[in-house]
């Protein structure tokens, strides 16, 4: 399951979550219609987007979440897990959640998982629409997701797995390191949750050692003192 869920900027490796687990991507021989190029928003500025944690009164937004993270799977052909807007909500009303607003719409997200009874947590679903690229939305909405797990879960160590070279900077930036896959949670949801990727026979054939992804974690809030 990969700290890049959903990148529709640059997303956030793919992460996959069990409880949400569905193929969101189509089978090898289905021909894929070539993604429609978005133009940006030339009108609005970093300044102009507000990010957020979520609360209920979000939850509205759920559906049109999902709806992006999938046509980015589609658009990208990548092996991200379909996510259902009950457990978007869910998110939400825990306070488990970053959104980024505009003009009365949702045009970022980004969750937090807990796993291994609370040992670690992972920054999942990360997602930018594409008309909000270039604004650097997604360094903030991960910046926020990831002081929001730390201040929520402060014992807990932070980590993803990610193909994605512009969100292993952010994660650099943000205090994550490589590490070896044995270093990651070993909760057999989370793993099971890369099974829609089309890399996943890789990760099992190396009995969850190692995979295309790169593993990162950030020590906890505690352990920085």
């Amino acid at each position: 399951m990969s700290d890049e869920p959903t990148p529709a900027e640059p997303g956030d490796g793919g992460t996959r979550t069990a409880r949400m687990f569905g193929a969101a991507m189509p089978p090898p021989d289905t021909p894929t219609p070539a993604p429609q190029p978005v133009a940006r928003r030339a009108d609005v500025s970093a300044d102009d987007v507000e990010i957020l944690i979520a609360t209920d009164e979000h939850e509205r937004f759920a559906e049109a979440i999902c709806d992006l993270i999938a046509a980015s799977a589609r658009a990208r052909r990548t092996g991200i897990a379909k996510r259902e807007p009950a457990y978007v909500r869910s998110k939400m009303a825990n306070r488990n959640a970053v959104v980024a607003l505009h003009d009365g719409a949702c045009v970022g997200f980004c969750y937090v998982e807990v796993w291994t009874h609370g040992r670690y947590v992972a920054n999942s679903g990360l997602i930018v629409d594409p008309a909000y690229r270039g604004l650097g939305l997604a360094e903030r909405i991960k910046r926020a997701a990831f002081d929001l797990a730390r201040d929520k879960y402060p014992d807990a160590k932070v980590f993803g797995i990610t193909t994605n070279g512009r969100v292993m900077e952010i994660n650099s930036d943000l205090g994550y390191r490589p590490v070896t896959f044995n270093q990651l949670t070993q909760d057999d949801a989370f793993w099971m949750g890369c099974a829609s990727c089309p890399n996943y026979d890789i990760l099992q054939r190396n009995e969850r050692q190692m995979c295309l992804c790169t593993a990162m974690l950030a020590p906890s809030k505690n352990e920085e003192g």
